[in-house]
């Protein structure tokens, strides 16, 4: 599925032309307001799509606020494979990949991008993020176009709460509070008009002449009148009073209502919080993406892991044959100097002392490196039958045989390997001579990333940091080692000409960091044993033809990976890499010498 995550980098030519930007004119009237429908941005770049194919190419469409993805251009017309709408994505640059970005909708749609360059990115991520900017200012100033009432209401309108409630139950005895005042004023102007129209009245007695009030009026009972007026004021004090007792009523249902609520919507975001780490923890089983590093607690079974190294170690076998086809290409359309194989390649190999370790014997190494070098040469010499059990062969392809040991050291998997393999047409000089020369190591050894000589102890004594490319999802590695090369003067076999050895040791002589600061460091120790045969009845000083030369080679290794990875798919691993490294390296150093001169 295109929707699963993953690491890798897709070859370049895979990613086609850079992005582009089509505007269409906006609404003149309102040029301050970003148009939706101005932008639209449309381009390949590379899509992480799962562990198996890693990084595809996509073609990806901005438009109307939605981000699109196709196959392929010519297949834009026939609907997308998926869209994230910017309106609530996270676009975030990759901190340590500058051609990558992720755009992030939730914490659950992840795309990984990949852009063709640095300045390919930057143009992406910019006009995405300035596309989150106007459309997010957009929505606000729509709102505040679209006139103040709208805004007042929303703004007003609320819920009812406990807190309201009460507070218009306390405004409501206030109002009261002031009404019982203004029944006390109007009670004592009452009074006072009361004993204004008594007086009056015992003034109309007086003079026995009844009062006149005009128009034919008659005189009221004021009093009686007033009692009217004290009875409807006091009902209507009776009856606020009565409203007052439901609204309370009322604030103690809606205050019950509003806590159970309250609990309802704790409950549901426990619920959904659970549900959501339910969710990460399956994407992180099904979906595993570029970033996942390995461990001993990882989520990835051992024949998926197995089958994304296989399908890494493919790429980067598929990428070598490439270059090595390129490079023939290229020199076959120069015209190329003979120069001599001896001195060509030699170097500073033409002193007497090289391959004695004269030079190196006053070194702080030296006693080490003499030490495995004689250890090892004795353990290539014994045969898997002598000196150690267990050993088992896991290839037999012709001249090549490979056997090895299981064997695991704090649970990880260190098992020693020894291989045989004949080959004609090389000396045992010659075929040494590319395995130790760092200059070659490129050409054959297609893991390699970064290969540095940290200090030259003497011209067959170096010290190595060698950094091999990330297999996804395996972690990156990198090694520190010391490589000696050495002409054997004594214990000859039988019928051998010579013998030249290889030995790569780990050492922590240098204290040098990796480049990269999160690579798991290898623990080897390596040799490369060759002896040269030649017909009985020629020696070295004799005309020789390459068809003539046989050389035997025995390759003995233990390797530590380090970190962590399934002890299966390692093993797996092993079995079908050493065979190909085996066969490609000797083919290599083949190819190399058969228009050269014969080095000894």
């Amino acid at each position: 599925m295109d929707d699963k995550i993953l690491v890798g980098t897709p070859p370049a030519h895979h990613i086609r032309s850079k992005s582009e930007i089509t505007s269409v004119s906006s609404d003149d009237s309102e040029p301050e307001y970003f148009d939706n429908n101005s932008v639209e941005l449309r381009g390949y770049l590379s899509k992480w799509t799962n562990y198996i194919y890693g990084w595809q190419p996509r073609y990806i469409v901005l438009k109307n606020g939605t981000l699109s993805y196709y196959k392929s251009e010519s297949e834009s017309d026939f609907g997308c494979r998926g869209a994230i709408s910017l309106s609530k994505a996270t676009i975030k640059s990759h901190e340590s990949d500058e051609l990558r970005f992720d755009i992030v909708v939730n914490n659950y749609n992840n795309w990984c991008l990949r852009a063709e360059t640095s300045e390919d990115r930057m143009h992406w991520v910019e006009v995405l993020q300035m596309y989150k900017e106007e459309t997010g200012s957009t929505d606000t100033t729509s709102l505040r176009r679209h006139g103040s009432t709208m805004s007042l209401q929303s703004n007003t309108v609320s819920v009812a709460s406990g807190s309201s409630l009460k507070k218009t139950s306390r405004n409501l005895k206030e109002k009261v509070g002031e009404i019982e005042t203004f029944k006390d004023i109007l009670f004592g102007q009452i009074e006072t008009l009361q004993r204004y129209f008594d007086a009056c009245v015992d003034i109309n007695k007086d003079t026995g002449k009844p009062l006149d009030l005009g128009d034919g009026l008659n005189p009221i009972d004021f009093k009686g009148e007033s009692i009217t007026f004290r009875a409807t004021t006091a009902g209507v004090l009776t009856t606020l009073q009565h409203c007052l007792d439901i609204i309370a009523e009322n604030d103690d249902l809606w205050r019950k209502k509003l806590d159970r609520e309250v609990e309802k919507r704790r409950r549901a975001d426990e619920q959904n919080r659970k549900y959501k780490e339910e969710i990460e923890k399956i994407k992180r089983i099904s979906y595993p993406g570029p970033d996942l590093e390995e461990g001993p607690h990882s989520t990835l079974p051992e024949d998926e892991f197995f089958d994304a190294v296989e399908t890494g170690l493919d790429k980067i076998e598929e990428d070598m044959q490439l270059r090595v086809k390129l490079k023939l290409q290229s020199q076959q359309s120069q015209t190329l100097v003979n120069v001599p194989h001896q001195a060509q390649s030699e170097g500073e190999e033409g002193v007497e002392e090289f391959g004695t370790g004269a030079l190196a014997k006053c070194h702080t190494l030296w006693p080490e490196i003499d030490r495995v070098c004689k250890e090892q040469l004795h353990y290539a010499r014994e045969g898997v039958g002598q000196g150690g059990n267990g050993w088992q062969i896991f290839a037999d392809e012709g001249e090549i045989k490979m056997y090895k040991r299981e064997e695991e050291v704090n649970g990880m998997v260190m098992d020693p390997l020894k291989a045989y393999h004949s080959v004609k047409g090389v000396t045992a000089r010659e075929m040494c001579h590319y395995f130790f020369m760092p200059e070659f190591r490129n050409d054959w050894e297609t893991t390699l990333e970064d290969c540095t000589i940290l200090e030259k102890i003497s011209p067959d004594t170096l010290v190595f940091l060698q950094t091999h490319k990330r297999i996804w999802p395996a972690s990156q590695r990198d090694a520190l080692f010391w490589s000696h090369m050495r002409k054997i003067q004594d214990g000859l076999d039988e019928g051998a000409t010579d013998t030249w050895i290889v030995c790569n040791n780990s050492t922590n002589y240098s204290k040098q960091e990796s480049k990269n600061g999160k690579c798991v460091r290898i623990f080897l120790t390596v040799i490369l044993a060759c002896q040269t045969y030649l017909p009985p009845s020629k020696t070295k000083t004799d005309e020789l033809k390459r068809d003539e030369l046989t050389c035997k080679i025995t390759y003995c290794s233990v390797v530590n990976p380090g970190g962590w990875a399934p002890a299966t798919a390692l093993r797996a691993v092993y079995k079908r890499e050493y065979p190909k490294f085996l066969k490609r390296f000797t083919g290599y150093v083949i190819d190399q010498c058969k228009e050269k001169p014969i080095m000894f």
